[in-house]
């Protein structure tokens, strides 16, 4: 099952429960300035998640476009990617978690085909200074779903990431519980941040074992909520049953919610039982396609390609909500992830203009679903060209100025100087730096926001001169 099939089953099989397909939300979140993007199915239904009730009903499902820039650093590797499609089912005050466990779960082996054998899930282990038991509810629905599919599911005790250093995963367990900083969801992040009066409640993560010979031994023992690369979070279902009180306690809610998110990218790559999320569908064409045009292999490339891949995908779905490269909030980001595009690319060889070949294929691949890809695609091509022609100027004087200073530490006011001067992005500055082993200043943002604030202090200061003999209108 590739990614659009995948899509397609997972919005037939929510229809078939009762829930009505919402069309996506923006990339720019709508009157919501707490963050730059929409980086998750959620976010658009919060006020409906706290109460307020929505027109479709109270069982819902989506396929949400999201982009978090704050994973662009970890671009590279074979799970992160700064634009990806969750997959979203919700009840609101409808059904909860002994409907939504066994539903997903059948999804992923009946529907999917994914081997129960090879499906690991975690619970929250529960906080006995905030009065909240430990969720044996939601790990006694999981083993009778294990069950079902003619699976024994064993029960371990694992508090936090860190427990699994000197614990792993012991033959027949399945279910593993966590503490409030990996298995609790609010607003704040976590249960000792909830905010006061807000929703919140454990939620129940769902992790896929691409086999031991892809754990990293520096991460401890292998377990679910490890970073080893063993194991890759695929669902999570958060079950909203609490709300915090003024006095900082937990009470029950009286309605309660499921939000259910999963990435699509991963799930597909589980589908074709690939760690690398590379490899499906919607991502091999791009890589393959860059491979082309450098002349170079994925395989000796990696990183690269992954960069490009991601970043130019995520840079088209903001060109079609709307967003263009600027030097300010969501327009700085997609600045960044073009440039950061085009400058792998000349990593690669590829010195002459790529995006008017690597666009148009990146549109095609979701015309079908996104049908505002079709009606934007001229448009998002000649943005993204126009930007790279731009920079290709800027990034060939960067890197020449930034050579002269080998053997020497780049501070703060150098990238300054290289931003402000020859127009050199800060981040780029600072990451080419290491690339060519020029050591970089540990404190060279603090620096670089101290120059660009005197710079503005001497603008503020030369605009009163200019206008102080005007007359007032």
């Amino acid at each position: 099952m590739n990614a659009d099939e995948l899509r397609k089953a997972f919005r037939d099989y929510q229809e078939k429960r009762g829930h009505v397909q919402i069309k996506r939300a923006p990339l720019v979140p709508v009157g919501d300035d707490t963050t730059l993007f929409t980086g998750s199915g959620m976010q658009a239904l919060l006020p409906y998640l706290l109460g307020k009730t929505h027109p479709d009903g109270t069982r819902l499902t989506d396929s949400q476009p999201c982009v978090r820039a704050q994973d662009i650093e970890d671009v590279g590797d074979n799970r992160h990617t700064t634009f990806f499609e969750m997959l979203g089912n919700w009840s609101l005050g409808d059904y909860f978690k002994a409907e939504q466990i066994p539903a997903f779960l059948t999804f992923l082996v009946d529907v999917v085909g994914l081997d129960p054998q090879r499906i690991y899930v975690t619970a929250f282990i529960g906080d006995e200074e905030a009065g909240i038991p430990r969720d044996d509810e939601a790990a006694g629905i999981w083993q009778k779903a294990f069950a079902d599919h003619g699976i024994e599911a064993g029960i371990a005790a694992i508090g936090s990431k860190e427990d699994g250093d000197v614990r792993g995963v012991a033959p027949g367990e399945r279910i593993f519980f966590y503490d409030g900083g990996e298995n609790w969801w609010s607003r704040g992040g976590s249960l000792q941040e909830t905010p006061i009066g807000d929703p919140c409640g454990p939620d129940s993560e769902v992790f896929y074992d691409f086999g031991p010979q892809h754990h990293d031994p520096a991460f401890g023992k292998a377990h679910p909520a490890s970073d080893s690369g063993q194991f890759m979070e695929i669902g999570n279902q958060v079950f909203m049953q609490y709300r915090r009180l003024e006095d900082g306690s937990f009470a029950e809610l009286e309605r309660r919610n499921v939000d259910f998110g999963g990435g699509l990218e991963r799930i597909a790559a589980a589908a074709i039982d690939s760690p690398d999320v590379f490899r499906i569908s919607l991502l091999w064409p791009i890589v393959e396609h860059v491979e082309k045009l450098s002349g170079k292999s994925y395989g000796e490339n990696t990183a690269s390609m992954r960069v490009i891949a991601d970043h130019l995908r995520g840079a088209t779905f903001l060109a079609v909500d709307g967003v263009r490269p600027s030097n300010k909030e969501q327009g700085y980001v997609m600045r960044r992830l073009v440039r950061r595009a085009i400058r792998e690319a000349l990593l690669l060889g590829v010195s002459e203009n790529f995006f008017a070949e690597l666009v148009p294929d990146i549109a095609d691949l979701y015309v079908e679903d996104y049908p505002e890809v079709r009606e934007h695609r001229e448009e998002v091509v000649a943005v993204l060209v126009k930007e790279e022609k731009s920079f290709r100027r800027t990034l060939a004087g960067g890197l020449k100025k930034l050579a002269a200073y080998k053997g020497s530490v780049l501070s703060g006011r150098d990238v300054f100087q290289l931003s402000d001067t020859h127009g050199f992005p800060r981040e780029l500055s600072v990451e080419e730096a290491r690339r060519q082993g020029i050591e970089v200043d540990p404190d060279w943002e603090a620096e670089f926001h101290a120059a660009l604030e005197e710079q503005r202090a001497r603008s503020r200061g030369a605009t009163k001169l200019g206008t102080a003999g005007l007359p007032h209108r």
